[in-house]
């Protein structure tokens, strides 16, 4: 049987040359930072829970995915384009494709698949989808703080819109009460489990 080809994984130190390569503003970066400390916690949190009946995803691809999700976000801000798709392209042609597909779906999930949450399956795309719902700049919030501000930020006052992001909230809802069944610490505790997550390098300067 062919093996599959390995996942082609930047380091933390790569990731933060990439910051700089598309000065990416410091708030972004601290943003992504933060992303990936609760994307780790919540692998690692899987990891020692005991609760997973399948493979876990990979720490060192996750934490990778979530600190470059938003690696268009400064060039988008500034030319109006939708960030979470240019930033696929750009993890792409840098020579990470799986990391792109994990991009392209940060802002919103292409399929939901509660059955398998149900049995604690989860795969390195919900997790960094749902680290970035729990970051609102660089600071840890719950989810229930987070309608308001994304209604505001994206929904444009256009009624189609804002029910699309009811819609996704109320999925990330759903997840985030699947994905805590099987995590030794709560919602609430997602704070101090990222505090103590460590990358194996030193996180982007």
């Amino acid at each position: 049987m062919i093996e599959p080809a390995p996942l082609a994984i930047p380091s933390a130190e790569q990731c933060r040359r990439y910051f700089d390569d598309f000065a990416m503003f410091d708030n972004i970066r601290a943003h992504s930072i933060l992303v990936a400390r609760v994307a780790a916690a919540l692998v690692d949190g899987l990891a020692s829970g005991g609760k997973c009946p399948g493979p876990l995803p990979s720490r060192e691809f996750t934490v990778a995915a979530a600190l470059l999700h938003d690696i268009a976000k400064t060039p988008c801000i500034a030319e109006g384009c939708h960030h979470a798709e240019v930033g696929r392209e750009i993890c792409i042609q840098l020579g990470y494709p799986e990391i792109g597909e994990i991009v392209a779906e940060h802002v919103r999930l292409r399929e939901f698949h509660a059955d398998l949450y149900r049995e604690g399956l989860f795969t390195a795309k919900e997790l960094v989808y749902y680290a970035d719902k729990r970051v609102r700049h660089d600071r840890i919030v719950p989810l229930s703080g987070r309608l308001d501000y994304i209604l505001q930020r994206y929904g444009d006052n256009d009624p189609a819109k804002e029910a699309l992001i009811r819609a996704n909230f109320a999925r990330t809802l759903q997840f985030e009460e699947l994905l805590f069944a099987r995590l030794p610490f709560t919602p609430q505790g997602v704070e101090e489990a990222s505090s103590t997550a460590i990358f194996a390098e030193e996180l982007p300067r």
